[in-house]
């Protein structure tokens, strides 16, 4: 495993996390992040769907800014969240910022993706009711498939969206001279505006970088990495460092 060098692309401090994380197992990691948080401004509808939150019996939040800028909303509107309503994560990390708020919520022991939530008994016991509805937490136009499959069951989903994912500017040719001068062997990216955001900022160079293994975090996401021309996608399920690290031991470098 310590034969890996790979890229990190997500938010800063996420990076920053992620790289200390694999430092300890050896595992060298450069930090390009490629997704800029941006909170968004609260509108008269936020402020609308937020004071309507008991309506819905499950919220589900997506990432840990969703959870972190949700928590701020019901800190200034529900200083007591609605008693008997089901939170659900699509990760462990996220979860656990909700868990620590107070709130009870539950999510996926065997994946960080929307395909694992969707099969969790708890969400399923929770839509149990006639005409449920659903509340997702996320940022500007993330997780259509999650929203998609639920209405798909019959299940009303609205969105309240908190912030949007921007790409940071960074000179021409950055991300290929990063991986050229520092001997980068792996591109690891957390969603699927990470990967468009890397083929973007990738340009001209996309053809040399396709042939890098890319670690996803989901089927979804690797096959739009697939259908985009990346050669070698390993699909991690899951987008904790944990998931990451277990398929680095399954995937040693030597092997490509």
């Amino acid at each position: 495993m310590t034969d890996w060098r790979l890229l990190l692309t997500r938010p800063a401090e996420e990076c920053a996390a992620l790289a200390a994380t694999l430092a300890e197992q050896g595992v060298y990691a450069s930090s390009l992040p490629l997704l800029d948080i941006q909170p968004l401004e609260e509108t008269p509808e936020q402020r609308a769907v937020i004071l309507d939150l008991d309506r819905y019996q499950a919220v589900i939040v997506v990432s840990k800014p969703a959870a972190r800028l949700g928590l701020d909303l019901l800190d200034r509107y529900w200083p007591q969240p609605p008693a008997r309503q089901a939170w659900f994560s699509v990760g462990a990390a996220t979860g656990q910022l909700l868990d620590d708020y107070g709130l009870d919520v539950g999510w996926p022991e065997n994946g960080d993706d929307s395909e694992a939530l969707l099969e969790l008994p708890r969400l399923h016991e929770a839509l149990a009711v006639p005409a449920p509805r659903v509340l997702i937490l996320r940022g500007e136009g993330g997780r259509e498939f999650l929203a998609e499959r639920l209405r798909g069951q019959g299940v009303a989903v609205d969105y309240l969206e908190l912030y949007r994912r921007v790409l940071p500017e960074y000179p021409e040719g950055e991300l290929a001279r990063r991986v050229s001068s520092e001997r980068l062997n792996g591109l690891v990216i957390s969603s699927g505006q990470g990967f468009e955001h890397l083929r973007q900022l990738a340009a001209g160079s996309w053809s040399e970088l396709s042939r890098l293994p890319l670690f996803v975090p989901s089927p979804r996401v690797a096959e739009l990495a697939r259908a985009a021309g990346a050669r070698i996608v390993v699909d991690c399920r899951g987008a904790s460092a944990a998931a990451l690290l277990a398929a680095l031991r399954a995937y040693p470098a030597t092997a490509f």
